[in-house]
């Protein structure tokens, strides 16, 4: 047992060295590094359990650093459709003049997006479709 707890320390150590955000730090470039390697293990190796320590990591450095702050009480604050939306966009590198068939014109994107029109229900069914994403997600 004693050998097993030495070794498992000793792992820990050479982990957080090559890691050190998993470590606690929360330098910008630890962070990014993080970032990166999760990017790399889902592509090379999507079933190694460091991913999950590494997003848990991630996931608890966003919520509480300042530097996020702005940005997930903007979040918090947008209708969870507008955000899926947003999130789509993004993933798929689409612009407005792309979401013509779901939603219409890029301006009656660009005033869903600002929240100065809402998303109709014939959005919500044409964007599931197209994304193959549960309607009841948009809203």
């Amino acid at each position: 047992m004693i050998a097993d707890t030495t070794k498992a320390i000793e792992a820990t150590k050479q982990l957080v060295a090559a890691v050190p955000f998993l470590g606690g730090s929360a330098s910008e470039k630890d962070y990014r590094d993080a970032l990166a390697l999760v990017d790399y293990l889902i592509e090379n190796d999507d079933e190694n359990p460091l991913i999950d320590f590494l997003a848990a990591k991630i996931a608890d450095f966003e919520d509480s650093s300042e530097q996020f702050a702005e940005f997930n009480k903007a979040i918090a604050e947008m209708p969870v459709g507008v955000a899926l939306l947003r999130t789509l966009i993004d993933q798929y590198k689409l612009s407005y003049s792309d979401l013509k068939n779901e939603i219409g014109s890029k301006s009656l994107v660009s005033q869903i997006l600002s929240g100065q029109r809402s998303l109709t229900i014939t959005h919500i069914k044409a964007l599931s479709a197209r994304f193959g994403v549960k309607p009841e997600w948009f809203l």
